[in-house]
């Protein structure tokens, strides 16, 4: 929570904390995806937000086959702010999409 307030606040800190903060507000979590939703179709879901940098639909390390979930990373706060903002419940592949800001753990 604290890394989502400072992101929109724009506070001066050194350079390595505000890198960290910034790939939060540009990198976003999709969750809830089919199964058979894949990079593709999730880039050209979210590309009239903004140029996005890297797309990736997570899968299981033995089958190959997507766990569901997703990041899609924005060269901008305000085309990833826009993505989340429009994108967050609508319908993909049949499925409810949830859209949030990613945290790097």
């Amino acid at each position: 929570m604290l890394t989502r307030m400072l992101c929109c606040e724009r506070i001066a800190y050194p350079s390595a904390m505000l890198q960290l903060v910034r790939n939060a507000c540009t990198n976003l979590f999709v969750g809830g995806l089919s199964y058979d939703t894949n990079e593709t179709v999730l880039r050209d879901s979210f590309m009239q937000y903004g140029e996005i940098i890297e797309v990736r639909v997570i899968c299981h390390h033995v089958t190959g086959k997507s766990r569901g979930f997703g990041f899609v990373k924005f060269t901008s706060e305000d085309g990833a702010a826009s993505a989340l903002k429009e994108m967050d419940g609508q319908v993909l592949d049949g499925r409810n999409i949830r859209v949030h800001q990613a945290h790097k753990q």
